[in-house]
């Protein structure tokens, strides 16, 4: 293929190869595995690949990385990523390619990713003598699980060996009809701490409170004491959501007063030097309320996800290369998330753009959300996340 790649010939070979892509997503649909336990799903991708006439290697286990290099001139060196793990939910569904593991099911669209990542190594395989560079295919385990993939495989050294320039992922917005992308250029998704926090009290009657040291009590100070962190220490230009979530007595009844009470909850923000001074903030109030009450207490917070950083250069471009192939009607901007993603170990280390992909039949956009039993989407999407992610590899890698 010597001709030159233009977006009607990339476009062409995704709508070509859409029946196709259509299948590897619902058989990955069918058959989803849980984070780190992707066996089944990295032989299927690495078989598949090689029916492509690909080369795959294996990292962090589960994890394929397969490399193409283009036949033209060229040093430039990109990476594309995708997820490819599921959730633990029972998927409600009617259709035939609904989940057959009990309790796991792809609620979060890693199998488009996943499907449309493997359909769009096949078009720049297909087409490298066209283009010149190298570009990185990243099929990631684990993005659903702390530590995440992600900083499993830069710890094995994906980003070596050749060391990329940028790495772009795409993400499925049900909030989007298919055919469109969005964009956000800057923070777009917050960082995301696990806060674990037992309250030590001492048990007795519900009579005779004096006598005891209530847990529960201590506890619900912590809460509303903690709520006052994001209220009176953050900058209220930075967004901040501190959560707790779960909160159980060991013990206790109607007239039974615990002797301990654990609680669970997260810590997100979009600003690292803050999201630093806020978890001493929250050790330090946990402690001090508890001492001052009479009560002890243990607090474990678990350094999750950073804020994903999309690099505003790159994705301006992104955003500009979205329009020459769709155009400008189908390109929209985005608002900042509180939800978060392991894609954002890679935005700390290098330029990223983490894009969202619509997937919403037309005319009910927000109908199908991610991470509920009903999650499902329009299929015609996927050629739009093929094309474009071949697209803006192609496109970075004829930058000067």
């Amino acid at each position: 293929m010597n001709e030159m790649l233009s977006p009607e010939k990339i476009t062409g070979m995704s709508k070509q190869y859409l029946p196709e892509t259509i299948r590897l997503r619902r058989y990955l649909h069918e058959h989803p595995e849980l984070s780190f336990q992707e066996h089944q799903t990295a032989a299927f991708i690495e078989n598949t690949l090689r029916a492509y006439g690909l080369e795959p290697a294996r990292m962090a286990n589960t994890g394929v990385i397969v490399l193409i290099e283009g036949q033209k001139p060229g040093g430039k060196v990109v990476a594309l990523r995708a997820d490819t793990d599921a959730l633990p939910i029972q998927e409600i569904s009617s259709e035939h390619y609904r989940s057959r593991n009990p309790g796991v099911m792809h609620a979060c669209g890693h199998d488009v990713h996943t499907a449309s990542l493997i359909t769009v190594a096949r078009i720049l395989h297909e087409t490298r003598p066209a283009w010149g560079g190298k570009v990185k295919i990243i099929f990631q385990p684990g993005e659903e699980k702390f530590p995440g993939g992600a900083s499993l495989l830069i710890g094995e050294g994906v980003l070596q060996n050749p060391v990329p320039e940028i790495i772009l992922a795409q993400h499925v917005f049900p909030e989007l009809e298919a055919g469109k992308l969005g964009f956000r250029q800057g923070p777009f998704m917050a960082s995301a701490d696990e806060i674990y926090i037992t309250v030590h009290g001492k048990s007795g009657h519900g009579a005779i409170p004096h006598s005891t040291r209530d847990p529960i009590l201590i506890a619900s100070h912590i809460v509303v004491a903690l709520q006052q962190i994001v209220s009176r220490n953050n900058n209220p230009l930075t967004p901040s959501v501190l959560t707790i979530g779960k909160i159980q007595s060991t013990g206790g009844a109607t007239n039974i007063i615990p002797g301990e009470v654990k609680m669970e909850g997260t810590f997100r923000t979009f600003d690292e030097a803050w999201r630093k001074e806020a978890k001493s903030l929250i050790r330090k109030i946990t402690e001090g309320t508890a001492q001052a009450m009479g009560g002890q207490v243990e607090i474990d917070i678990k350094d999750g996800y950073p804020v994903l950083l999309n690099d505003p250069k790159l994705t301006h471009r992104m955003q500009q290369w979205a329009i020459q192939l769709l155009g400008p009607e189908q390109v929209v901007d985005l608002p900042m998330r509180t939800t978060a993603e392991d894609f954002a170990y890679y935005s700390q280390l290098m330029p990223a753009c983490f894009y969202r992909l619509g997937t919403a039949h037309p005319g009910r956009p927000g109908e199908k959300r991610v991470h509920t039993p009903d999650f499902d989407i329009d299929e015609e999407a996927l050629a739009t996340g093929v094309a474009f992610m071949a697209w803006a590899a192609v496109s970075w890698l004829k930058t000067a």
